[in-house]
């Protein structure tokens, strides 16, 4: 798992969200500000262009710069969420990369955005499709699959994730405003969090 990969794995993430840029924003404007996707694809446009004009050269540099990129650029609160996602992997990611390397590095991601965002999973949020996409790179590990089988797992439990929030009452961010009014609905946020593991799985080799 090589710099290159890490570069691809934002690029297809950026292409992913362009492309659904509408339906994310769709999503937020049932139970949030209308601007998810908006707000997303600007920041990962940033993104994109700062590893072009200045080219990392290991996966923890990719990391970084994505997720300083990502906390400037994206408004909201995601912005922040996101990056430190990938702040706090590029802090523990071990070099060379290995899939247990990554796998752990990934969850301490995601505890970074539990604390961050004082969200547990059932809140309707990012991390009801970021925990179990971690569970699901952890048993991969475990079970001694490939790289790209342990992404697709993860991909496939980020979107189902993703779509167990419907029926989910809010219970962080400005969707817990709603109440009642707020089950129905897929969190956004969620849902671009199954948008970047299924990058993740695209890119794998």
């Amino acid at each position: 798992m090589d710099t290159d990969l890490f570069v691809a794995w934002f690029e297809e993430t950026a292409r992913l969200v362009r492309r659904d840029r509408d339906r994310l924003t769709r999503l937020d404007a049932a139970i949030g500000d209308a601007d998810h996707g908006t707000n997303l694809d600007r920041g990962l446009t940033e993104v994109c262009k700062a590893l072009t004009e200045w080219p990392p050269e290991s996966p923890v540099q990719v990391l970084t710069s994505a997720g300083t990129a990502l906390i400037r650029r994206v408004g909201g609160a995601s912005g922040p969420l996101y990056g430190s996602v990938f702040r706090q992997m590029g802090k523990v990611l071990e070099s060379p990369v290995t899939l247990a390397g990554f796998s752990a590095a990934f969850e301490e991601g995601v505890v970074a955005v539990e604390r961050l965002g004082k969200a547990a999973p059932g809140d309707k949020t990012m991390v009801d499709a970021l925990a179990p996409a971690s569970r699901a790179l952890a048993l991969a590990v475990r079970d001694g699959v490939g790289v790209r089988e342990a992404f697709e797992q993860a991909a496939r439990a980020a979107a189902e994730g993703a779509e167990a929030t419907i029926p989910m009452q809010a219970r962080k961010g400005r969707a817990s405003y709603l109440g009642e009014r707020s089950i129905g609905h897929e969190d956004p946020g969620a849902a671009s969090s199954a948008l970047f593991m299924a990058a993740l799985a695209n890119v794998a080799s």
